[in-house]
């Protein structure tokens, strides 16, 4: 995750941009054969865990993940307008219609200007009325179209870079401002590589992608084309943008360099940054982005040779080149948000040929996670009002301190870890925090102006807001209280600055957190969830962040050694997962997805134990606690997924596919061979001295 602010338990996939077919003037025929937006799902019941899943003709000592969840595999394909189905997605979908529900009634009503109800409700009525959207065509993007024409020298192309920059339009490289890894109390600065289109390098290079690479150059002049631009102008122009996305590629960083915290930091002045750019006038940029001062003498570059190769291509590439490359990021950005025929393309593309996803999501949901994506404390303000119970938290708290109890044990046991480096491990550990459900005080979006009939300009005054409210945040001290994720997302993080835990209330649910359920099951569940993010602290990249959050070397080389040998244990075994044929799992960039996934089942199912511990082992549907514990694990992970969907996950993917992360944990845990009567022979059995153990 390169700087990684923050490290989900799962990287949803990229949010559906908000898209759909409707008429505009003739440039409809040319995408009449274009798929229909999917029909909308009934209301789904909560998707929780289920020996109905169970496929009671699969072996567990052959196939696990078949015999956990294959009866659910066969009865759930991958809907039409998504590119995978899973237990996230089910649990999304409920989200999403909560939702709905509130965007409507919001919508509906008339509200108090400037209230929370007000801001959504406006912004829901924007997004549908597709009247609006379609009768203004290119006009909302028309001023940012021709600043970009109007461009005649470099200092003018910085000073529109910075100002699309603001607007949330990408190009070139990325500019953020967040805690300091080395100085964690304080805001700093960053530079990172950006500015490409495609998912990752290995898009630009690798020949399993060459025919993206041709699909790529194909809509870049579709696009230009709906703009207005002649065809043969179009053509010249996308070559234009590949060439120019190419060339910024080759010096950019793979997703397993970009893991590295260590090697993704280096501080510098700002003018020596300014002196690796010599044609780019970067203190202009920054000014002109309101980053002046003292609090910009430093900034952190992520991958300096990126910036060598963008300003060698600075150098060598005329004016006009970038102008077709930005004209394109322009569009590329509000594409999802102007009139149908710029919706489609973009979705052909980036969904169709990137995901292999054939339709479109309802309206109402692409509505909503735009919302949820720019507004999110604001639309999660009446999702908690309304469906966070408040007795949720107090479940949470019980299960992470009996977590947390038996981490702080292992730390203080372990026998491979020395006296001087499991001291400062306690220490790191001692300082740590949870936080759940929901920010203690809300994001203030009054200064945001939402009104309806102006669906990309809503989106771009969020955007907007919430872009200058981090780099007013530059020099500032880190509130450690603040919030990464809304909090109707299905997901939860770490944040090893921060040195803290967070889960929003959309993850508190079926199949994750079930007060209707034994504890082996939620144990197996949400237990397994706070382990995991318990371990990201100390996977490979967190154990390089101590007790302050601080990147820093505190491990004897004695202790570190002895951590890599382990930590090598999982690569190998997930580099042994073929995903695809030929297409193996990459174990180096999953590493610490995969450290944390066994720690947490470990944590959990060791926290079970003692909950359970001088208590009658009843059986539930037939199953032991300990069945039910790694039954639950398995189905958490249950997933279809398309084959560009699955190629892509592998490719720039931390996590791995869903059905290796059901069993990989767990053929490392003597208790699950113990659970199903795997025995050596079994195709499940893992030798003891193959399996990996680290906390």
């Amino acid at each position: 995750m390169g700087a990684r602010p923050v490290t989900p338990f799962i990287l949803p996939e990229r949010p559906m941009r908000l898209l759909r077919i409707a008429v505009f003037a003739a440039a409809f025929a040319a995408l009449a054969s274009f798929p229909s937006r999917a029909a909308e799902p009934a209301r789904p019941v909560p998707p929780r865990f289920s020996a109905g899943y169970i496929d009671r003709s699969a072996d567990p000592r052959a196939d696990f993940a078949r015999y956990a969840f294959g009866a659910w595999q066969k009865a759930n394909p991958v809907p039409e307008d998504k590119a995978r189905w899973g237990s996230f997605n089910e649990l999304d979908q409920f989200n999403q219609l909560a939702l709905k529900g509130i965007l409507e009634e919001a919508a509906a009503r008339a509200n108090k200007p400037g209230s929370v109800e007000q801001k959504v409700g406006d912004f829901f009525k924007s997004a549908m009325d597709t009247a609006a959207i379609d009768a203004a065509g290119l006009k909302p993007v028309e001023a940012e179209l021709s600043r970009v024409a109007a461009i005649a020298s470099t200092p003018e192309l910085a000073r529109a870079l910075a100002t699309l920059h603001d607007s949330g339009v990408d190009g070139f490289f990325r500019v953020a401002v967040k805690a300091d890894q080395k100085k964690s109390d304080i805001n700093a600065l960053y530079a990172y590589q950006g500015g490409m289109s495609l998912p990752s390098r290995d898009y630009y290079f690798d020949a399993q992608f060459e025919k993206i690479r041709t699909a790529f150059v194909e809509h870049v002049a579709k696009t230009l084309a709906l703009a207005g631009d002649a065809p043969e102008s179009a053509a010249a122009g996308a070559k234009t943008v590949f060439e120019v996305e190419k060339a910024l590629a080759a010096g950019a960083k793979t997703p397993v360099e970009l893991r590295d915290s260590l090697a993704n930091y280096n501080k510098m002045p700002t003018a020596e940054l300014a002196g690796k750019l010599p044609v780019f006038p970067l203190a202009r940029y920054l000014a002109d982005r309101g980053i002046a001062g003292p609090a910009s003498g430093d900034i952190i570059v992520g991958q300096p040779k990126f910036f060598e190769g963008l300003q060698a291509q600075l150098a060598a590439r005329p004016l006009p080149d970038w102008k077709v490359y930005l004209r394109y990021h322009v569009l590329r950005a509000a594409s999802p948000y102007l009139a149908a025929p710029f919706e489609a393309e973009h979705f052909r593309f980036y969904s169709t040929v990137l995901r292999g996803t054939p339709e479109m999501e309802p309206r109402w949901q692409r509505a909503a996670r735009t919302i949820d994506g720019t507004l999110g404390e604001a639309l999660g303000q009446l999702y908690v009002a309304r469906y966070y119970p408040p007795e949720a938290k107090a479940r949470m708290d019980e299960m992470i301190r009996n977590i947390t109890a038996v981490m702080r044990d292992r730390l203080s046991k372990l026998d491979w870890m020395t006296e001087p480096t499991r001291k400062k491990a306690l220490a790191k550990f001692e300082r740590f925090f949870a936080k759940i459900g929901h920010p203690a005080k809300w994001r203030d979006y009054s200064s945001v102006a939402i009104r309806p009939g102006a669906f990309l300009a809503n989106v771009r005054a969020a955007t907007g807001f919430e872009v200058k409210r981090r780099l007013s945040q530059l020099g500032q001290p880190v509130d450690k209280t603040e919030w990464r994720m809304s909090p109707p997302t299905v997901n939860a993080y770490f944040d090893p600055t921060a040195n803290n835990i967070n889960f929003p209330a959309g993850i508190l649910q079926p199949p994750f957190f079930d007060y209707s359920l034994d504890d082996a099951v939620n144990y197996g569940g949400i237990g397994a969830v706070i382990g995991h993010e318990i371990t990201h602290g100390f996977d490979d990249q967190g154990r390089h962040f101590d007790a302050d959050g601080n990147l820093a070397d505190w491990w004897t080389p004695e202790d570190a050694a002895r951590f890599e040998a382990r930590a090598k244990k999982v690569v190998e075994q997930f580099s042994g997962y073929e995903a695809l044929p030929g297409v193996k799992v990459n174990g180096e960039l999953t590493l610490g997805e995969n450290i944390a996934d066994l720690g947490g089942a470990s944590l959990a199912l060791e926290a079970l134990e003692r909950s359970l511990a001088g208590k009658e082992k009843k059986l539930i549907d037939g199953f032991t606690p300990e069945q039910r514990f790694f039954l639950s694990w398995a189905q958490v992970w249950r997933t279809n997924i398309r084959e560009n969907a699955l190629r892509q996950q592998v490719t720039v993917d931390p996590h791995s596919p869903g059905n290796f992360r059901a069993i990989g944990p767990l053929v490392n845990l003597q208790p699950f061979y113990d659970a199903f009567g795997i025995k050596e022979g079994d195709p499940m059995w893992r030798k003891p001295e193959d399996r990996a153990k680290i906390w």
